[in-house]
């Protein structure tokens, strides 16, 4: 009996005590007046510069709910011990910025605005693509052709209206970004290039931003905090940036749709974490993820770097600098896929262009039309009578296209060698292939400039695009 009472009355102060914090947060939220909804879109970049908002972005607790109203919203949250009112309430005052609105940012902005955090930004200068919606679940059907903000911030607010929700309709730059990020308590990077990343963590840094950085590619995906109770920032990792050609981005290599969700959803979880102080975030330590294997390690990580020039003790890497630094040049990279640069390795009389090419069919030229596409690209889409021969292998099975040549020139009335053009997907392989052929003796062959791309743009707008 004893044990029962004492069982009892144990409980009976557990609930006092609950009770005495759900009336605390029941005070706090009747103390905070309601914010005016300011205008979103274009150059609204008022956020709140630390936890618990300020004038330019004020937490808002809109569209009628009660404190009890929001209790039941996030009754779920304040049931865990390690969360509870506190937590909810230290979310409630933070403000995050997400810095991309594409297959990781559409998780973590999703669940962002559905835990309760008091100021979201989303920052994208992209529209949505068809292509966008296996893995960019933020973003519907009826969005394609629209800004991605915008879209994805009316997903967050049909989810969540009583939080503020920014929009940046404008891709993060040197020169805007230090005056949007300023505004914010905790910066995600959601984004898939490289130059981008250096100029977040740098930013980051400069604005001491604890930093949630994540990365999908193909089946595998990663994860660490940036600049965080001692953890390293981006470049004391990586103070040199990797070589071009391994650098890769999902319009090239591809991505399982649900691997950035996996990544992004982690990422808000760290993001929530560090927000409120509550558990261990991976500050010091990356998370390594394969989908394959179905496996997730975490290893731990070298600590900030002394001699890093960005944070290093005796940095000099000012805003200034940040704003006039090239990033571009530095990695050797886009920040935009859509911007990636051509190669112009061959001279005028070694291409042609996909119009000449189609007027060559037209008049029954006999040739051979070689794509140098990997096979699983081949098997995507492919042009009449092609011959595939991937780029990688291409050297060592020269024999196949001599076969060919041979078979060409035998069904041939004219008695000379056809012409070989070479494709690709966007002009850039079939370049070097050409410089490789003329190197091994085959003199005619002639690059087709811009490849399928310029194919479907200017010849075939039926052909697919991928």
């Amino acid at each position: 009996m004893e044990a029962i009472a004492g069982e009892l009355a144990r409980l009976r102060a557990e609930r006092e005590e609950l009770d005495s914090r759900i009336r605390l947060l029941e005070s706090q939220l009747d103390a905070t007046p309601p914010a005016s909804a300011l205008p979103a879109g274009e150059g609204d970049v008022g956020t709140a510069g630390a936890r618990g908002g300020t004038a330019a972005c004020p937490i808002r607790r809109g569209n009628g709910f009660t404190p009890t109203d929001m209790i039941h919203r996030y009754s779920r949250h304040l049931l865990l011990p390690d969360f509870g009112v506190e937590g909810q309430r230290k979310l409630s005052q933070s403000s995050i910025l997400v810095v991309g609105a594409g297959g990781l940012g559409s998780p973590v902005a999703l669940y962002l605005a559905a835990c309760g955090v008091g100021c979201l930004g989303i920052v994208d200068g992209d529209d949505v693509e068809l292509n966008n919606l296996h893995r960019q679940i933020i973003h519907k059907e009826a969005y394609v052709g629209q800004s991605k903000v915008k879209s994805a911030a009316d997903a967050c607010r049909e989810i969540n209206s009583s939080i503020k929700v920014v929009e940046h309709r404008h891709t993060l730059k040197p020169f805007n970004a230090l005056e949007i990020v300023t505004k914010y308590d905790i910066v995600v990077d959601a984004t898939d290039n490289l130059p981008t990343r250096y100029m977040i963590s740098d930013c980051c840094v400069l604005l001491n931003k604890p930093l949630i950085s994540g990365a999908a590619l193909g089946l595998e995906g990663q994860l660490t905090v940036y600049h965080h109770n001692g953890s390293p920032c981006y470049r004391c990792l990586f103070p040199n940036p990797p070589p071009v050609a391994a650098c890769q981005r999902c319009s090239d290599s591809g991505v399982l749709g649900v691997v950035p969700g996996v990544i992004g959803c982690l990422q808000a979880l760290e993001a929530i974490k560090v927000a409120t102080d509550v558990g261990e975030p991976l500050s010091g330590r990356m998370l390594l993820f394969d989908a394959l294997s179905a496996r997730i390690r975490i290893v731990k990580i070298r600590g900030s770097s002394s001699v890093c020039m960005v944070c290093g003790e005796n940095s000099v890497f000012t805003q200034e600098e940040f704003q006039k630094f090239d990033y571009e040049t530095f990695t050797q990279s886009p920040m935009s896929d859509k911007s990636a640069p051509s190669l112009d390795l061959l001279p005028e009389s070694a291409r042609v262009t996909c119009k000449d090419y189609k007027r060559l069919i037209d008049n029954g030229e006999s040739h051979i039309l070689l794509d140098v596409r990997p096979t699983h690209h081949f098997q995507i889409a492919s042009v009449s009578q092609s011959l595939n021969i991937p780029l990688s292998v291409l050297e060592e099975k020269l024999h196949m296209l001599e076969i060919s040549l041979k078979e060409t020139m035998d069904a041939s009335t004219l008695n000379k060698l056809p012409s070989i053009y070479v494709i690709c997907r966007r002009g850039n392989d079939s370049q070097i292939a050409v410089q490789l052929l003329r190197e091994k003796g085959f003199l005619s062959a002639k690059d087709i400039i811009g490849g399928l791309q310029s194919w479907a743009q200017d010849v075939d707008p039926d052909f697919p695009v991928y």
